[in-house]
């Protein structure tokens, strides 16, 4: 697939799948959303497991960070500041699942919301920076509307439950939109296979993170120890520190190629 093939792609994608949401109508949360398997107290704290395991999100992110800070180049390498914000939007998500989970209801859900669709929106713009011939000046006006889309997604979710139902579709479809056009973005601009396949162990974990939130109870009812919400945080912490683990063996290479020129 060559880089135009793959705009055409993702051009075909979008329309397809916002032609699709807009004759679903709209999509509201799980009636008793907010009722977690795992009622366990620990320490005071109920449902323990859920609070947590978003240390998983904190991990992730502080590694990120920290291997973004220490990259050859910096931020004249246009996908950095992209990646340094979804690993920013990753340790917010600690915090905002943190606070949901300690006292679970609409209010608070949404600043669980927020960073998840942040750090989506940011991920997605550093693998365009990525796959796409441009300088890193021309990615902040792209980081900064998508970052403002991913906002408005959870805007219109709570201005639209405040209406009464409450619709979930942009923010869904910004969930989806890196599980799929990674991939293709990759493929066009030819990608190595090692980073590809990353990616594609870092998409494998996210959808098995998001399968494990939908079997929450049967999960817990399994293996008694820990539920599927608790598997949930942390697949999906693993698949970001996954994508941190790439991007530092990727600028060591590139360090060690860089230091001859320099001695």
């Amino acid at each position: 697939m060559t880089t135009n093939a793959a705009r055409h792609t993702t051009f075909f994608i979008l329309l397809l799948s916002v032609l699709a949401m807009l004759l679903h109508g709209p999509i509201v949360q799980f009636d008793h959303y907010h009722e977690f398997a795992d009622m366990r107290v620990w320490l005071g704290v109920a449902d323990p497991g859920d609070v947590l395991s978003n240390l998983a999100f904190a991990l992730a992110g502080i590694y990120g960070l920290r291997v973004m800070l220490r990259l050859p180049g910096g931020a004249s390498v246009p996908s950095t500041i992209p990646y340094v914000g979804f690993f920013a939007a990753m340790l917010l998500t600690a915090v905002g699942s943190t606070w949901y989970h300690l006292a679970p209801g609409d209010a608070r859900l949404v600043w669980d919301r927020l960073p998840i669709a942040l750090a989506c929106a940011a991920l997605l713009v550093a693998v365009w920076a990525e796959t796409l011939s441009c300088s890193a000046r021309s990615v902040m006006p792209v980081l900064l509307a998508a970052l403002a889309a991913a906002a408005l997604s959870v805007a219109w979710w709570v201005w639209t439950n405040g209406q009464g139902g409450g619709d979930l579709r942009p923010y869904l479809l910004l969930q989806v939109a890196p599980l799929v056009l990674i991939p293709i973005w990759q493929a066009g601009a030819a990608r190595p296979v090692s980073e590809r396949k990353v990616f594609g162990v870092a998409i494998l974990l996210y959808v098995l993170a998001k399968l494990c939130e939908l079997a929450d109870g049967r999960i817990l009812h399994v293996l008694g120890f820990v539920s599927g919400h608790t598997l949930k945080h942390l697949l999906a912490g693993v698949a970001a520190a996954v994508v941190a683990a790439m991007l530092q063996v990727r600028g060591e290479a590139v360090g060690k190629v860089r230091l001859p020129a320099s001695a």
